[in-house]
């Protein structure tokens, strides 16, 4: 319950933003709060903007009120910048428009834009932005400039302050100012001029004492994130360009930013990487000093704990255990414009190795697959020791700099400190070209102690980086509050009167994010720090660093997998009885719908999380916990009488498409959404893209000459709902069609025994009904072994969700095979293929994705069609089985934009015939299964 200040706030922002992006409710408060970092404040007001507009709305009635406001993009920083306990602002719908300038030269950018979706849309003209941080598959543009995040590749050259070229700026007052704008720069002058004169005044203090300019120069010789860019003031002269160079790394609290236009720089197209192993730390790092006079893009220093705690994953060499204890690794990249330079470059570098000690020989892969697998593993160290810390802790990964002449000592140095602490789990990694190292350890927050223990560490760690080395304390990852109490100490006291000055300029009120970069609390670094209760053994290894976000479709609707787990860790920490909160009752009444309703399950989210945490399974169980006896008793008798149901399914969908063609489709859609609002979503939502039933499956023998026998396993879905929708004039169903196809490649088709009663256990799986799935698996297992005589025939199953559960369930010796791979593996030799003239518009369901399936996919699809289409950012559809059904929001927002992607195709196709239900919805075009355009372009070899 809002009072004082932040009720008056929310009466006046609410005639402007629409109460549904306006968030007071406990449980959505904690769960849209949390961030990557290990500190944790609750929000009074979280609000989801989608515009320019109701940001300067909410930054004029926030400060008539003297409310603080923290701006969030997507919440993947690590040292607390992105935290609040009043109002927060998060990019909503709406910020992700972009325009490419200048032949690709430039390009203009809002804030919600992922970092390597920018980098996708320049990849045709071989250009990139420069920041490249380990989280730019997940992290904003809007995050990745306000950190100044840098990264591998990136330096101190290619970061946001270097490719700047102008951005547009919202003021604490409202103001907005666009740089690159004359206009908008000559208005400015004219109504804060004193901003402009403040600048240049500050810039003619530090020219005037040569000492305080000289040491701004050397800070930033090395990366440096601690406090704000002084470097903007000895740097330019013009006053605009030193404001928008402010506002780089200044983490949301001079201003928020709107729009940026950065100038991009070379994607090479040949690129070649090596795994390199030195004895040692300090044999390693004389290795990078020879490496730095190379054409080399990257240069990733990993210590042996590192390699230790990757070793057996997925792409990593099998000799990383035996390797010797004090062995150092650095992942190396070379780029070049073609092939022979390329060559060339790898030559040159391993000469220069030359003279330097190796553990191995010294060798270079060019092959794509190998070197993403290498970077990807680099990337995955931070996670890799979160999964493996033990149940209640945290994960710290601190972010420090040294001159790269002092690294060898520097890392030795650091090595020892944090033996010293007993961090002796910990790792240290690093962009070792810039001289840029992270250590990432486990720490217990729970009890004084430990507490004590991390301040204690921490303390020396800043006498070993500022006294000893004269290094940053933040080289990439933002001071945040992490590093806030030490900013005077690595700056000094001047510089940091300069920075206090920066902030009273922009934001005399202290309004925006206070208490971040600059704080006089000399132990907020060590309040405010997250509880990490366990709540479920399948997420408890979750770090919370919001990697997965991007993929998931109830993204923009709900909840994330990252605030599923945080809002099931705040219920299983007040069960353990925090008083004076929320009741316990309104958290899990609201989580119902927030975390598990609205969640499809799909297991997504696993493919992006470096730790391999899949949330739908933890959802799936948490329904079943859920259940009841009479619930158990349903499921029960449905899976006894299941060839029942899904005739009653079929038949009912038949008659559903009778009154449909009588009523028409406007009242149809009318009394459907009334029933459904009108009975608290107890009656599905029907649709108009909604097919009919299926005809009975069935199969004539075949005496074809060279025949291959198969066994087809038609789905219960494409049994039950296989059939046309009223618009097809192709009144087969989806069974008929597959058997079509068959029929022209001269195949043997061999239906299961007790066909209609055989389910994989997907539907009932879904909805947390374990045991019931597992019987139906056990059951459809001993129909194939039959069927396909112990696995001696190949086995198909029309629908890839239903075969993926197939495959992790049923008996090892079954040859299973989806769709896609069916035909091209075994079809595609036996068919003719004509390929249509036409744009066809393609979805990969998830558990295509999931199998590695979606490139297949496409390969099929072109040698059906002359263009293919591939939605960007749809991912998993949210239909989700019946989960479209009786919550049609999920499906509308996780196809949000698909029509306007495939307007101009003439269908689509996927591999699920509940996908395609949602898919024909929310496209506007019908979808249908890849066999129907097969069977449409095909004939037979042996007519």
């Amino acid at each position: 319950m809002l009072t004082g200040k932040y009720r008056d706030f929310y009466r006046r922002i609410k005639t402007t933003i629409p109460p549904e992006r306006l968030v007071i409710d406990p449980l959505r408060t904690i769960a849209y709060g949390t961030d990557a970092s290990f500190y944790r404040l609750v929000p009074k007001i979280v609000i989801n903007v989608e515009n320019e507009i109701e940001v300067r709305r909410v930054l004029r009635e926030a400060g008539r009120l003297e409310l603080p406001v923290t701006f969030r993009a997507a919440g993947t920083s690590l040292s607390g910048q992105a935290i609040t306990d009043s109002i927060l602002v998060r990019l909503g719908r709406g910020w992700d428009d972009y325009r490419v300038l200048d032949r690709a030269g430039k390009i203009r950018l809002q804030p919600g834009m992922i970092g390597s979706h920018a980098n996708r849309i320049l990849a045709e003209f071989d250009r990139k932005i420069g920041p490249d941080p380990a989280s730019i598959d997940s992290a904003k543009i809007g995050g990745i400039l306000a950190n100044n995040a840098s990264g591998m590749c990136c330096g101190v050259e290619q970061n946001s302050y270097r490719t700047l070229d102008a951005m547009r700026i919202v003021l604490a007052d409202g103001t907005v100012v666009d740089t690159g704008d004359d206009k908008s720069r000559a208005a400015f002058g004219r109504s804060h001029g004193q901003i402009l004169e403040g600048l240049a005044d500050l810039r003619r203090q530090v020219l005037a004492d040569p000492e305080l300019a000289e040491r701004i120069r050397y800070k930033f010789k090395i990366k440096n994130t601690t406090g704000y860019s002084l470097n903007a003031l000895v740097d330019f002269d013009d006053p605009f360009e030193i404001m928008e160079h402010l506002m780089v790394g200044s983490e949301g609290t001079l201003g928020f930013v709107s729009e940026v236009v950065y100038r991009t720089v070379v994607e090479h197209r040949h690129k070649a990487s090596s795994l390199m192993f030195f004895p040692d730390i300090r044999t390693a790092c004389e290795a990078v000093m020879l490496l730095k006079a190379q054409p080399v893009a990257a240069a990733e220093l990993m210590d042996r704990a590192s390699l230790a705690s990757v070793t057996g994953q997925p792409g990593m060499p099998d000799f990383l255990g035996e390797l010797g204890p004090e062995v150092t690794s650095i992942l190396v990249e070379t780029r070049a414009e073609t092939a022979q330079a390329l060559a060339a470059q790898i030559d040159g570098i391993k000469a220069a190795l030359a003279g330097v000690s190796t553990v191995r020989l010294i060798e270079f892969t060019a092959i794509p697959a190998e070197f993403a697998q290498l970077w990807k593993i680099r990337k995955g160290l931070f996670p890799a020791v979160g999964a493996v810390r033990r149940t209640g802790t945290t994960v710290i990964i601190e972010d420090v700099a040294f001159p790269i002449e002092h690294l060898a000592d520097a890392t030795i140095d650091l090595r020892e400190l944090l033996l010293r602490h007993r961090y002796t789990e910990a790792i240290i990694f690093g962009h070792a070209l810039a001289g840029n190292l992270h250590f990432v350890f486990t720490q217990d927050f729970s009890t004084q102690a430990e507490v004590v223990r991390y301040r204690d560490f921490m303390a020396e760690v800043v006498r070993l980086v500022l006294d000893k080395y004269h290094g940053s304390l933040k080289a990439e990852h933002g001071t945040g509050r992490n590093m806030a109490p030490f900013v005077e100490k690595e700056w000094g006291e001047a510089a940091f009167a300069l920075m206090r000055a920066i902030k009273r300029l922009f934001d005399p009120g202290n309004m925006l994010n206070p208490g971040v970069i600059l704080n006089s609390d000399l132990e907020a670094h060590i309040k405010n720090l997250k509880p990490l209760p366990p709540t479920h053994e399948l997420v408890d290894k979750c770090i919370e660093c919001g990697f997965c976000e991007p993929i998931c479709p109830s993204r923009d609707l709900t909840f994330t997998p990252r605030q599923r787990i945080a809002g099931r860790r705040e219920i299983s920490r007040r069960m353990t009885g925090a008083a004076g909160e929320a009741p316990l009752r309104r958290l899990v009444r609201s989580y119902r719908y927030q975390g598990m309703d609205t969640c499809a399950a799909d297991g997504l989210c696993s493919t992006l999380c470096p730790v391999g945490i899949d949330t739908g399974k933890m959802i799936k169980a948490l329904r079943e916990e859920a259940h009841g006896p009479l619930a158990d008793a349903i499921a029960n008798w449905t899976a006894d009488h299941f060839a029942g149901v899904a005739r009653t399914a079929a038949a009912t969908l038949n008659t559903v498409d009778r009154l449909h063609r009588l009523t028409g489709t406007p009242l149809m859609e009318t009394v459907a959404e009334v029933a459904h609002k009108g009975t608290a979503g107890l009656v599905p939502q029907w649709n108009r893209a909604l097919p009919t039933g299926a005809p009975k499956v069935a199969v004539a023998g075949q005496t074809a000459v060279q025949s291959l026998a198969v066994v087809y396993f038609p789905s219960c879905a494409s049994r039950a709902m296989g059939g046309p929708d009223r618009e097809e004039s192709d009144r087969r169903g989806l069974p008929q069609q597959t058997l079509s196809v068959l029929g022209k490649a001269n195949c043997t088709v061999i239906l299961p025994d007790n066909l209609e009663a055989l389910c994989c256990g997907q539907a009932f799986e879904s909805k947390g009904f374990r045991l019931q799935a597992d019987r139906k698996a056990g059951e459809l297992n001993e129909a194939l072994l039959r069927a396909s005589q112990d696995g001696a025939i190949p086995i198909l199953c029309d629908t890839s969700p239903c075969l993926m559960r197939m495959r992790a369930t049923l008996d090892r010796r079954l040859r299973l095979y989806e769709p896609v791979e069916f035909v091209l593996d075994i079809l595609k030799d036996r068919l003719r293929f004509t390929r249509k003239e036409a744009t066809i518009a393609l979805h990969a369901t998830c558990s295509t994705r999931k199998m590695g399936l979606d490139a297949k996919l496409k390969e099929l699809a072109l040698l059906c069609a002359t263009e293919v289409v591939v939605p960007e950012d749809i991912y998993c559809c949210g239909f989700a089985g019946d989960r479209g059904l009786n919550f049609p929001e999920l499906n509308a927002s996780a196809l949000h934009g698909l029509a306007d992607q495939v307007h101009g195709c003439q269908a689509g196709y996927s591999t699920s015939k509940t996908c395609e239900i949602g898919l024909s919805l929310h496209g506007r075009i019908p979808y249908r299964s890849i066999f129907t355009l097969v069977d449409e372009v095909t004939t037979s070899l042996n007519p």
